[in-house]
């Protein structure tokens, strides 16, 4: 397929990210095993600070293609992102091409990351969208629930626009689970189904992670 994210840019970018989130922060890495180590994996992340998808990308065992909004490709990050594998989204429009390329990324055994609550807020899974039961099941791939602690409970002095540095981030991978029934249907009332499913599952890894970090 023309226009496959690359896998070897998303490790560069793994690289890229380890080095970064260990370097200004102190990331606590708890359950990576969890992560199958090889097939079609989609990480459900919650997502209530800018540094949430780099974190998750530099702390998790296997390289990981995450589903941006088209907004954050300005400028010279525009081929910066592309060149280390994410894939770009058209949040106003059903996306087509991200559609297809995020398909096509677990279609070739990789890790395609997700935001599910769509845009950044509190970061507690409350409103999910339809696209991750959608790639889960299409994709025939276990979902990873994983919970970022730590990243919005106060900013920087130097930066205000992020976590103090050397702060501790906790980041919390659950247990695979599968999105659909078992029998493959991806009407909507199907989708609806597994969407309400997933977000009991997340619900539940968020209050579980919260419980062993403390936080």
């Amino acid at each position: 397929m023309t226009g496959l994210p690359s896998a070897r840019g998303a490790e560069v970018g793994r690289r890229i990210g380890v080095g970064l989130m260990y370097g200004l922060w102190k990331p606590r890495v708890l359950g990576a095993w969890r992560v199958p180590a090889t097939g079609p994996v989609v990480l459900a992340v919650n997502h209530s600070h800018n540094i949430d998808g780099p974190m998750v990308m530099g702390v998790a065992p296997r390289p990981t293609h995450f589903l941006i909004k088209k907004e954050a490709f300005v400028g010279p990050l525009d081929p910066f992102l592309t060149g280390i594998g994410q894939v770009k989204v058209d949040r106003e429009t059903t996306d087509r091409t991200a559609i297809s390329r995020a398909l096509g990324v677990l279609r070739e055994g990789g890790v395609l990351g997700i935001f599910p609550e769509g845009t950044r807020g509190e970061g507690d899974f409350a409103s999910l969208r339809a696209g991750l039961a959608y790639f889960a099941v299409r994709g025939g791939a276990p979902i990873v629930p994983v919970a970022v602690l730590g990243s919005s409970e106060r900013s920087g002095r130097l930066i205000k626009g992020l976590p103090p540095l050397r702060s501790r981030v906790d980041v919390v991978f659950g247990d695979p689970f599968d999105a659909g029934d078992g029998d493959g249907r991806r009407t909507r009332k199907a989708l609806d189904a597994a969407t309400e499913r997933i977000q009991k599952q997340l619900t539940a890894h968020l209050e579980n992670a919260r419980r062993l970090t403390g936080r």
